[in-house]
Protein backbone atom coordinates (compact mmCIF):
# COMPACT_ATOMS: atom_id res chain seq x y z
CA UNK A 1 0.00 0.00 0.00
CA UNK A 2 2.81 2.37 0.94
CA UNK A 3 4.48 1.71 -2.42
CA UNK A 4 1.25 2.46 -4.27
CA UNK A 5 0.85 5.73 -2.42
CA UNK A 6 4.42 6.72 -3.23
CA UNK A 7 3.91 5.85 -6.90
CA UNK A 8 0.71 7.90 -7.04
CA UNK A 9 2.42 10.87 -5.39
CA UNK A 10 5.31 10.63 -7.86
CA UNK A 11 2.87 10.60 -10.77
CA UNK A 12 1.14 13.74 -9.47
CA UNK A 13 4.47 15.53 -9.03
CA UNK A 14 5.55 14.53 -12.53
CA UNK A 15 2.32 15.93 -13.94
CA UNK A 16 2.77 19.21 -12.05
CA UNK A 17 6.36 19.50 -13.24
CA UNK A 18 5.42 19.13 -16.91
CA UNK A 19 5.03 22.52 -18.63
CA UNK A 20 1.59 23.20 -20.00
CA UNK A 21 1.29 23.02 -23.75
CA UNK A 22 0.89 26.40 -25.40
CA UNK A 23 0.59 27.78 -28.89
CA UNK A 24 3.68 29.60 -30.14
CA UNK A 25 3.79 32.59 -32.52
CA UNK A 26 3.78 30.34 -35.59
CA UNK A 27 0.55 28.71 -34.42
CA UNK A 28 -0.90 32.11 -33.49
CA UNK A 29 -0.26 33.58 -36.94
CA UNK A 30 -1.73 30.56 -38.72
CA UNK A 31 -4.76 30.42 -36.41
CA UNK A 32 -5.39 34.17 -36.68
CA UNK A 33 -5.09 34.03 -40.47
CA UNK A 34 -2.92 37.16 -40.66
CA UNK A 35 0.78 38.03 -40.53
CA UNK A 36 1.29 41.46 -38.96
CA UNK A 37 4.47 43.01 -40.37
CA UNK A 38 5.97 46.19 -38.93
CA UNK A 39 7.60 48.04 -41.83
CA UNK A 40 9.37 51.40 -42.02
CA UNK A 41 7.67 53.19 -44.92
CA UNK A 42 9.99 56.21 -45.20
CA UNK A 43 12.93 54.11 -46.37
CA UNK A 44 12.63 54.05 -50.19
CA UNK A 45 13.02 51.83 -52.11
CA UNK A 46 13.00 49.29 -49.28
CA UNK A 47 9.79 50.59 -47.73
CA UNK A 48 7.61 53.48 -48.97
CA UNK A 49 4.12 54.44 -50.15
CA UNK A 50 3.34 54.29 -53.85
CA UNK A 51 1.35 56.77 -55.95
CA UNK A 52 -1.87 55.33 -54.51
CA UNK A 53 -0.55 55.73 -50.94
CA UNK A 54 -0.26 51.96 -50.62
CA UNK A 55 2.70 50.30 -48.87
CA UNK A 56 5.35 49.18 -51.35
CA UNK A 57 9.00 48.20 -51.56
CA UNK A 58 11.40 45.35 -50.86
CA UNK A 59 10.30 44.85 -47.23
CA UNK A 60 6.61 44.98 -48.12
CA UNK A 61 7.06 42.27 -50.74
CA UNK A 62 8.96 40.14 -48.23
CA UNK A 63 6.00 40.49 -45.87
CA UNK A 64 3.61 39.45 -48.64
CA UNK A 65 5.81 36.51 -49.62
CA UNK A 66 6.00 35.20 -46.07
CA UNK A 67 2.24 35.56 -45.62
CA UNK A 68 1.72 33.58 -48.83
CA UNK A 69 4.05 30.85 -47.56
CA UNK A 70 1.99 30.67 -44.37
CA UNK A 71 -1.28 30.79 -46.35
CA UNK A 72 -2.48 33.83 -44.37
CA UNK A 73 -3.22 37.48 -45.15
CA UNK A 74 -0.51 40.13 -44.84
CA UNK A 75 -1.04 43.26 -42.74
CA UNK A 76 1.56 46.02 -43.04
CA UNK A 77 1.89 48.13 -39.89
CA UNK A 78 3.79 51.39 -40.57
CA UNK A 79 6.38 52.18 -37.90
CA UNK A 80 9.18 54.68 -37.38
CA UNK A 81 12.74 53.54 -36.74
CA UNK A 82 12.28 54.04 -33.01
CA UNK A 83 9.03 52.01 -32.98
CA UNK A 84 10.43 48.81 -34.50
CA UNK A 85 11.42 46.94 -31.34
CA UNK A 86 8.50 48.19 -29.20
CA UNK A 87 6.12 46.86 -31.90
CA UNK A 88 7.39 43.35 -31.09
CA UNK A 89 7.62 43.78 -27.32
CA UNK A 90 4.03 45.04 -27.09
CA UNK A 91 2.76 42.40 -29.55
CA UNK A 92 1.59 45.09 -31.95
CA UNK A 93 3.33 43.14 -34.72
CA UNK A 94 4.42 39.54 -35.26
CA UNK A 95 7.55 40.44 -37.19
CA UNK A 96 9.65 43.44 -38.22
CA UNK A 97 10.91 43.90 -41.76
CA UNK A 98 12.73 47.16 -41.20
CA UNK A 99 16.46 47.15 -41.89
CA UNK A 100 17.20 46.27 -38.26
CA UNK A 101 20.84 45.65 -37.31
CA UNK A 102 21.24 42.61 -35.07
CA UNK A 103 23.21 44.22 -32.25
CA UNK A 104 23.90 42.34 -29.01
CA UNK A 105 22.18 45.08 -27.03
CA UNK A 106 18.99 44.83 -29.10
CA UNK A 107 19.10 41.03 -28.82
CA UNK A 108 18.35 41.42 -25.11
CA UNK A 109 14.92 42.71 -26.13
CA UNK A 110 13.92 40.93 -29.35
CA UNK A 111 15.01 37.89 -31.33
CA UNK A 112 16.83 38.14 -34.67
CA UNK A 113 16.94 36.03 -37.80
CA UNK A 114 19.90 35.37 -40.05
CA UNK A 115 20.65 38.40 -42.33
CA UNK A 116 18.06 39.10 -45.01
CA UNK A 117 19.53 42.34 -46.44
CA UNK A 118 22.84 44.19 -46.32
CA UNK A 119 23.44 47.93 -46.44
CA UNK A 120 26.23 50.41 -45.96
CA UNK A 121 25.79 53.92 -44.62
CA UNK A 122 26.08 56.86 -46.97
CA UNK A 123 25.33 60.55 -46.71
CA UNK A 124 23.11 62.71 -48.86
CA UNK A 125 24.32 66.30 -48.82
CA UNK A 126 23.22 69.76 -49.82
CA UNK A 127 24.39 70.67 -53.30
CA UNK A 128 26.16 73.75 -51.94
CA UNK A 129 27.44 72.12 -48.72
CA UNK A 130 30.96 71.63 -50.04
CA UNK A 131 30.94 68.02 -48.81
CA UNK A 132 32.63 65.58 -51.18
CA UNK A 133 34.51 63.35 -48.72
CA UNK A 134 33.97 62.04 -45.21
CA UNK A 135 36.56 64.47 -43.86
CA UNK A 136 34.53 67.37 -45.31
CA UNK A 137 31.74 66.57 -42.83
CA UNK A 138 33.78 67.91 -39.95
CA UNK A 139 32.20 71.12 -38.68
CA UNK A 140 28.97 70.47 -40.61
CA UNK A 141 25.40 70.03 -39.39
CA UNK A 142 24.68 66.31 -39.70
CA UNK A 143 21.25 64.69 -39.34
CA UNK A 144 20.02 61.11 -38.92
CA UNK A 145 16.90 59.26 -37.80
CA UNK A 146 16.52 58.66 -34.06
CA UNK A 147 17.16 55.11 -32.88
CA UNK A 148 19.15 54.00 -35.93
CA UNK A 149 22.67 52.62 -36.27
CA UNK A 150 23.71 55.68 -38.37
CA UNK A 151 22.73 57.90 -35.45
CA UNK A 152 24.63 55.79 -32.92
CA UNK A 153 27.75 55.55 -35.07
CA UNK A 154 27.76 59.22 -36.03
CA UNK A 155 27.44 60.33 -32.40
CA UNK A 156 30.62 58.39 -31.61
CA UNK A 157 32.42 60.32 -34.34
CA UNK A 158 30.84 63.62 -33.29
CA UNK A 159 32.06 63.03 -29.73
CA UNK A 160 35.66 62.52 -30.85
CA UNK A 161 35.41 65.70 -32.91
CA UNK A 162 33.70 67.59 -30.08
CA UNK A 163 30.75 68.34 -32.36
CA UNK A 164 27.79 66.67 -30.63
CA UNK A 165 26.05 70.06 -30.66
CA UNK A 166 25.96 70.02 -34.48
CA UNK A 167 24.02 66.76 -34.64
CA UNK A 168 20.29 66.81 -35.48
CA UNK A 169 18.05 63.84 -34.70
CA UNK A 170 14.71 63.37 -36.50
CA UNK A 171 11.91 60.85 -35.99
CA UNK A 172 11.91 59.72 -39.62
CA UNK A 173 14.26 59.67 -42.58
CA UNK A 174 11.80 61.77 -44.58
CA UNK A 175 12.38 64.55 -42.05
CA UNK A 176 16.12 64.07 -42.39
CA UNK A 177 15.98 64.38 -46.18
CA UNK A 178 13.71 67.42 -45.99
CA UNK A 179 16.09 69.12 -43.54
CA UNK A 180 18.95 68.66 -46.01
CA UNK A 181 16.82 69.82 -48.95
CA UNK A 182 15.79 72.96 -47.04
CA UNK A 183 19.31 73.74 -45.88
CA UNK A 184 18.58 73.11 -42.20
CA UNK A 185 21.23 70.36 -42.21
CA UNK A 186 24.32 70.05 -44.39
CA UNK A 187 24.19 66.25 -44.55
CA UNK A 188 21.85 63.42 -43.72
CA UNK A 189 23.02 59.85 -43.12
CA UNK A 190 21.02 57.03 -44.68
CA UNK A 191 21.78 53.80 -46.52
CA UNK A 192 23.17 53.34 -50.02
CA UNK A 193 19.80 52.04 -51.24
CA UNK A 194 18.01 55.30 -50.42
CA UNK A 195 20.49 57.69 -52.04
CA UNK A 196 19.25 57.54 -55.64
CA UNK A 197 15.50 57.96 -54.97
CA UNK A 198 16.18 60.86 -52.59
CA UNK A 199 18.59 62.71 -54.86
CA UNK A 200 16.14 62.18 -57.72
CA UNK A 201 13.38 63.70 -55.58
CA UNK A 202 15.23 66.83 -54.44
CA UNK A 203 17.21 69.02 -56.86
CA UNK A 204 19.11 70.56 -53.94
CA UNK A 205 20.38 67.20 -52.62
CA UNK A 206 23.26 65.19 -54.09
CA UNK A 207 25.00 61.90 -53.18
CA UNK A 208 27.54 62.23 -50.40
CA UNK A 209 30.41 60.11 -49.09
CA UNK A 210 30.21 56.61 -47.68
CA UNK A 211 30.51 56.40 -43.90
CA UNK A 212 33.55 54.68 -42.38
CA UNK A 213 31.79 52.11 -40.20
CA UNK A 214 31.28 48.49 -41.15
CA UNK A 215 28.76 46.98 -43.54
CA UNK A 216 25.34 46.72 -41.90
CA UNK A 217 23.93 43.19 -41.86
CA UNK A 218 20.23 43.50 -41.08
CA UNK A 219 17.83 40.88 -39.75
CA UNK A 220 14.15 40.22 -39.35
CA UNK A 221 13.06 40.75 -35.74
CA UNK A 222 10.54 38.73 -33.73
CA UNK A 223 9.75 37.81 -30.11
CA UNK A 224 12.97 37.00 -28.27
CA UNK A 225 11.83 33.78 -26.58
CA UNK A 226 9.95 32.23 -29.49
CA UNK A 227 12.61 29.96 -30.99
CA UNK A 228 10.12 28.08 -33.20
CA UNK A 229 9.02 31.33 -34.84
CA UNK A 230 12.61 32.49 -35.38
CA UNK A 231 13.50 29.10 -36.89
CA UNK A 232 10.61 29.45 -39.34
CA UNK A 233 11.75 32.97 -40.29
CA UNK A 234 15.28 31.69 -40.92
CA UNK A 235 13.94 28.95 -43.16
CA UNK A 236 11.79 31.46 -45.04
CA UNK A 237 14.80 33.71 -45.70
CA UNK A 238 16.79 30.68 -46.89
CA UNK A 239 14.02 29.74 -49.33
CA UNK A 240 13.86 33.32 -50.66
CA UNK A 241 17.56 33.10 -51.52
CA UNK A 242 17.48 29.55 -52.93
CA UNK A 243 14.45 30.29 -55.12
CA UNK A 244 16.02 33.43 -56.59
CA UNK A 245 13.30 35.64 -55.14
CA UNK A 246 15.78 37.64 -53.04
CA UNK A 247 17.83 38.48 -56.13
CA UNK A 248 14.66 39.30 -58.11
CA UNK A 249 13.34 41.74 -55.50
CA UNK A 250 16.72 43.37 -54.88
CA UNK A 251 17.19 44.08 -58.58
CA UNK A 252 13.59 45.31 -58.86
CA UNK A 253 13.89 47.87 -56.07
CA UNK A 254 17.60 48.64 -55.73
CA UNK A 255 18.80 47.93 -59.26
CA UNK A 256 22.09 46.26 -58.35
CA UNK A 257 23.16 42.66 -57.95
CA UNK A 258 21.95 41.45 -54.57
CA UNK A 259 24.80 41.35 -52.01
CA UNK A 260 26.01 38.06 -50.55
CA UNK A 261 24.22 37.48 -47.24
CA UNK A 262 26.79 35.17 -45.67
CA UNK A 263 29.24 36.78 -43.27
CA UNK A 264 32.83 35.65 -43.94
CA UNK A 265 33.88 33.04 -41.39
CA UNK A 266 30.33 32.44 -40.18
CA UNK A 267 28.19 29.41 -41.05
CA UNK A 268 24.43 29.78 -41.55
Amino acid sequence: MKLLKLAAAAAVLATLATPAAFADKLDDVINNGVLRCAVVLDFPPIGYRDANNEPAGFDVEYCNDMAAALDVDAEVIPVTWAERLPAIVTNRADIVFGGTSDSLERAKTVGFSIPYAIYFAQAVVGKDSGITSFEDMKGKRVAAAVGTVPEQEWLKIAETWGEENLYQGYQSENEVFLAVAQGKADAGITTNTAVKPITDQYDSVVPGPRMPWTTDYTSVAGPRKDVTWLNYINLFITHQVRSGRYEELWQKYVGDTAPELRIPGVLY
